[in-house]
């Protein structure tokens, strides 16, 4: 029984299967990912990729589809790439947000002393305006990681959230 699922790469995106990686470009970048699975192979012509199995295990036929899924989002990221908006809410104290290289600060969150941090991850941008935080970029993973270190960092502890609802929340995903 073999298993397989086909994505179309887009017009301008370029796809390779080099060893144990696959590396697509476009014009917005490169990306490169290992997609090293048992059981799984990892074709590439020059308008599709294919990814199949010969097993019938239904953790390889799902992994089949999440390696197309990773594929099918490096594509879109080289082309379009990803974009999070994030919306800053304060009710008691007006939060201060400084970009210091690979981190952002969070300052004044709760009337707290000593700033808050969150890691930006590499291949992300991040814009700071008053009351909005823009993270892109075009690994999706990064984009959406640099968007949770952002919520984790300004998580409430201690206080009633209904009552205290300050904090810098993910409003849309582009």
């Amino acid at each position: 029984m073999t298993t397989a699922r086909k994505y179309k790469v887009p017009a301008g995106v370029k796809c390779q299967v080099e060893g144990v990686n696959i590396r697509v470009t476009g014009p917005k970048g490169q990306q490169e990912r290992n997609i090293r699975h048992p059981q799984i192979s990892v074709t590439c012509d020059e308008n599709d990729v294919i990814i199949s199995t010969e097993s019938g295990r239904k953790a390889n036929i799902a992994m089949v589809g999440t390696l197309a899924a990773h594929v099918k989002n490096m594509c879109i990221g080289v082309t379009d790439g990803f974009e999070y908006h994030m919306k800053v809410v304060y009710s008691h104290f007006p939060i201060q947000l400084k970009l210091q290289g690979e981190k952002l600060e969070i300052a004044n969150f709760l009337g707290e002393k000593k700033p808050r941090y969150a890691r930006i991850e590499k291949g992300v941008t991040a814009k700071v305006s008053t009351d909005e935080v823009v993270i892109s970029g075009i690994n999706k993973e990064s984009v959406g990681t640099t968007a949770a270190n952002i919520e984790i960092a300004t998580k409430i502890k201690d206080r009633d959230p209904r009552v205290f609802q300050d904090g810098i929340y993910t409003t849309r995903k582009v």
